[in-house]
């Protein structure tokens, strides 16, 4: 039985409240578990894919504690992400001539090159979860998700640094 007709026989749900939450809780696990098996044969991690697209998204050098702020992570957490990228030669660090205590971080031409197949293993992997809506359930399913995330002041795609692009 799916798990949003659980118990549904035996007493009412006068709250979805915790049904949503369960059920988003679910997706999101399953799209995660999805990009992970799709990143692995590109030599990414989750988390790298993220810094990846965020460092390609703003088009020009983030600083690391921007970065950090924007993955929601402290930054010494970006700093690792970060030298496996730069070893993998996905991405360069350069100082900030405008702030001596910033780094700076950009893609490297094999980042670029990496992103159009990143993409496609998001796209496949997005596909396998939302695959079984039509055009219009999915663009619902978009709307109310924007919404949610834009009234929970969502860091990572709403922030105010954020650059419009929608969720990453």
């Amino acid at each position: 039985m799916p798990p949003h007709t659980r118990g549904e026989q035996s007493q009412p749900r006068s709250d979805t409240t915790l049904e949503l939450a369960e059920l988003l809780t679910h997706t999101s696990r399953r799209l995660r578990r999805g990009s992970i098996v799709q990143l692995a044969p590109l030599g990414l991690t989750y988390a790298q894919a993220r810094v990846l697209r965020l460092v390609a998204a703003h088009g020009r050098p983030l600083r690391m504690a921007d970065l950090a702020a924007q993955l929601d992570v402290v930054p010494r957490s970006v700093t690792t992400m970060v030298d496996a990228l730069e070893a993998a030669g996905l991405v360069v660090r350069h100082a900030d001539t405008g702030d001596r205590r910033s780094v700076l971080v950009v893609l490297s031409d094999d980042g670029r090159l990496l992103l159009d197949r990143l993409e496609t293993a998001r796209r496949d992997s997005a596909d396998e979860v939302f695959g079984g809506l039509d055009a219009t359930q999915r663009h619902q399913l978009l709307e109310l998700l924007g919404i949610l995330c834009e009234r929970g002041s969502c860091v990572s795609c709403c922030g105010p640094d954020s650059t419009g692009g929608g969720h990453r």
